[in-house]
Formats: C-alpha cells, sequence, structure tokens
C-alpha cells in the first residue's frame, strides 16, 4: 500500500501573507487562488500582467519593491516562467520563512495546491501530490453535483451554534442532533435556500432540550431522463446520496447507483413500486425510485397521494421539477 508522501493539511491564513512571485498568467491563476481566502496577498515581479495591475491598484494586493521583503511570508507561489529564476526566488521565499509551491515544479515544492470544492468554511481539497492535477480536476466536479451551493451557510450555522448546543443538550445526544441537521429536514431546507428556517427548527430543538426524532421517511421519483449518470441534476444527485432504499428498473445504467451513498439499500423493481414505497416511508426510511425517462411518467404517486404521502418529483437533467 503506498502512504502519502505530502500530509493534508489545513493551514491557517487570516491575516498572514502570501506571495506571489512573478506577474504573467499563471501567477494570476494563483492570485485568483488566494482571493478565496483571508491572506494578504503581495506581488513580486518586473511587469504586472492586467489582471495583476488591477488587483494591486483596487488594493486587493500589495507590490513588494525588494526581495528583502520576502521575509515572514507564510506561503510563497513562485510562477516566473523562468526555471533558474523560479529556483533563485524559491529559495529566497523558503529563506525567509515561507512554505513555497513552484508552479509545475512539483521538485522544488513544499506543498501542492489541492483541487478545492468551496463551499465555506466547508473546503473540500483533492490532491495527487502533483502527479495526476486533471484527475483531481475531475474528481472535483463529481463532488460539485454532490454538495449543494448553500451548504457552507449550514456549516456556518453549525458553528455558530456549537457553543449554545452543548449548553442545551447533554453530550451523549448532541451527534444525534448533528446527524439530523446535516441529513434531515435541517439540511433540506437550506439546500432550498430556507436557511431562516432551518435555523429556527435548530434552535426550537436545542430549546426544548432533545435531539430531534426519527423523521417521517421522504419519497422521490427520479427520471433518468436520457440515460446517462452524468446528466443528473444536483437535486437528484443529492436524493441519491441520502437515500436509505433505492427501487430502480433493472435495465438502467449501473453508474447512476455508483452516485448514491455505499450502504444504501438497492432493489431492481420493474412493476409498480408503490406498495414497497409506501412501507419503506411509512418505517421512517428515504425512498428515491429511478426510472427510466421522465420523472413525471411514473405511475406510483398518485397511489401514494391517495394515502397521504408526498411524493418529489425530479428529472435526470436541468433543474428540479418542484
Amino acid at each position: 500500500m503506498n502512504k502519502m508522501k505530502a500530509f493534508p493539511l489545513f493551514v491557517k491564513v487570516e491575516g498572514e501573507r502570501a506571495l506571489i512571485l512573478g506577474g504573467g498568467e499563471e501567477a494570476a491563476r494563483k492570485a485568483r487562488l488566494l482571493l478565496k481566502s483571508c491572506v494578504k496577498i503581495e506581488v513580486f515581479a518586473a511587469d504586472l500582467n492586467e489582471e495583476l495591475a488591477d488587483l494591486v491598484a483596487s488594493g486587493r494586493a500589495a507590490r513588494l519593491c525588494s526581495e528583502a521583503e520576502f521575509q515572514g511570508a507564510r506561503i510563497a507561489f513562485v510562477a516566473t516562467g523562468d526555471d533558474s529564476e523560479d529556483a533563485r526566488l524559491a529559495a529566497l521565499a523558503r529563506a525567509g520563512g515561507a512554505l513555497v509551491n513552484v508552479v509545475d515544479r512539483p521538485e522544488l515544492c513544499d506543498f501542492f495546491t489541492p483541487a478545492l470544492v468551496d463551499r465555506a468554511p466547508l473546503v473540500a481539497a483533492i490532491g495527487t501530490e502533483g502527479a495526476a492535477p486533471v484527475l483531481a480536476r475531475r474528481i472535483k466536479t463529481r463532488l460539485e453535483s454532490l454538495l449543494e451551493p448553500d451548504l457552507g451557510a449550514l456549516v456556518a450555522l453549525a458553528a455558530e451554534l456549537r457553543a449554545p448546543l452543548a449548553e442545551s443538550l447533554p453530550h451523549e445526544a448532541r451527534r444525534g442532533f448533528w446527524l439530523w441537521a446535516f441529513a434531515g429536514e435541517p439540511r433540506r431546507l437550506a439546500a432550498q435556500g430556507r436557511l431562516a428556517e432551518a435555523e429556527a427548527l435548530m434552535r426550537r430543538a436545542m430549546a426544548e432540550g432533545r435531539a430531534p426524532e426519527a423523521e417521517p421517511g421522504a419519497l422521490a421519483v427520479i427520471g433518468a431522463g436520457p440515460g446517462a449518470p452524468d446528466l443528473l441534476s444536483l437535486r437528484a444527485a443529492q436524493r441519491l446520496q441520502e437515500a436509505d432504499l433505492i427501487l430502480h428498473d433493472p435495465a438502467l445504467d449501473p453508474g447512476f447507483l455508483e452516485i448514491a451513498r455505499r450502504d444504501s439499500e438497492r432493489r431492481a423493481c420493474a412493476d409498480d413500486a408503490s406498495g414497497l414505497m409506501r412501507a419503506a416511508a411509512e418505517a421512517g426510511r428515504r425512498v428515491v425510485r429511478l426510472r427510466a425517462g421522465e420523472a413525471r411518467e411514473a405511475p406510483e404517486p398518485p397511489a401514494l397521494r391517495a394515502a397521504g404521502f408526498e411524493v418529489e418529483h425530479l428529472p435526470g437533467l436541468g433543474p428540479p421539477l418542484l
């Protein structure tokens, strides 16, 4: 089994300095990355391209005049386009105490920049120790489809509620609370842009001094559309990730099930699945009926609605139909 040669970690950069040594397009790409953080960006180059010059002019980055100013920086990106100059500047930045990344020169790097899925404060990083950045970006694309755009807001709310929760719930009940918050109704509300409702629900549970009881089952019918897994809508992929039970057409591309969470139960089902869906929902399970074609063609929902169950319809392609 291979061992990691680069240990993954997150470095605190708020209030720290980050050097960009170079003035061209590669340097500008690193600046775009750093602008997502709270670090102080400082640029050193004889000439700056238009993008970097604009950053300096607008005050979003400072321009260094001397190599002596490298001292005390937290991290440094070196991208001059000249191998010998890259090596020289990397040595100076490292001597000044910075961790150094030299673009396209992994042998000169103290750290590597991973592909990032940014839902700050939730950040997922995918690294290959500089060996396969294209693969890292492909994995990033898959993760982008599984993490809803507003998930960071719910994580930020969790940070705000963590201290008062410790006063409201005993230690043994807190894990259940957070499982409910991130896999249950609060997350579903946040994913729909209803963060205030999610917060109210969480605060009410805290005020009652208990973790919420098991939620009622949820039902969704997903149409596989043209039949390609990579065409699934974001919300359809999320429902597959949340599902306890997936009832799928037998001939469906198995790639759809690869998107589902690993421990979900899967059953091939060619006929009307109303009975199975109802029984699972009554037991508190989250059920997905995955069908070929469009979700609205499914025969199950009328029977389920007649029994008092709400069914969410999601297409395989495009925005969800709610």
